[in-house]
């Protein structure tokens, strides 16, 4: 299991940018409950790459089962320590469904009033949503819009909101 340590707290607070998009969602979804192997099948099969250079740079660290921390090279939290990172508490109903409402919901208020073909296409795409790695592909692809149109601030706090609203399970069936 993966951890985000001190330094990657830091780079999800408001401010504090030096990660891409891809990076910046695999530290938030690195919450000592998901599993490390299907974490790293995510990001179009990118996912290891990624999270290895995110170990190597001391973003993450790995969790013994046992709920102690074992460092990682280059990481600065000592181990066990495991502080709450901002925004990480919540406790409304995950679900598919529910990403799926809020990501249309953004899309309609951000796009539609702007880039009606764009908003089109992002319905089309989480309308026909209906698995967890499809949703995950589906969220990714309008936060990347967020980003190119409304900046790296408010992408990173609908990419937030997106993986709270995601089920806990969601990396355990991902196939």
């Amino acid at each position: 299991m993966l951890i985000k340590t001190e330094k990657g707290r830091q780079e999800l607070r408001p401010g504090n940018r030096t990660l891409g998009q891809r990076e910046r969602t695999l530290l938030l979804l690195a919450d000592g409950r998901q599993s490390e192997s299907k974490m790293a099948e995510l990001m179009q099969g990118d996912g290891r790459r990624l999270l290895n250079q995110l170990l190597a740079q001391g973003y993450l660290e790995r969790r013994h089962p046992a709920g102690t921390a074992a460092l990682t090279p280059g990481a600065s939290s000592p181990a066990g320590q495991r502080a709450v990172a901002h925004g990480e508490s919540f406790s409304g109903a995950r679900s598919l469904a529910s990403a799926r409402m809020f990501l249309f919901d953004i899309s309609e208020r951000l796009f539609a009033p702007r880039d009606k073909a764009l908003a089109s296409h992002h319905r089309q795409a989480l309308r026909e949503a209906r698995d967890p790695q499809a949703m995950l592909v589906a969220g990714r692809a309008l936060i990347a819009d967020v980003e190119r149109l409304a900046g790296s601030e408010r992408a990173d706090g609908i990419s937030e909101r997106f993986a709270k609203l995601l089920p806990d399970h969601l990396l355990d069936n991902v196939e």
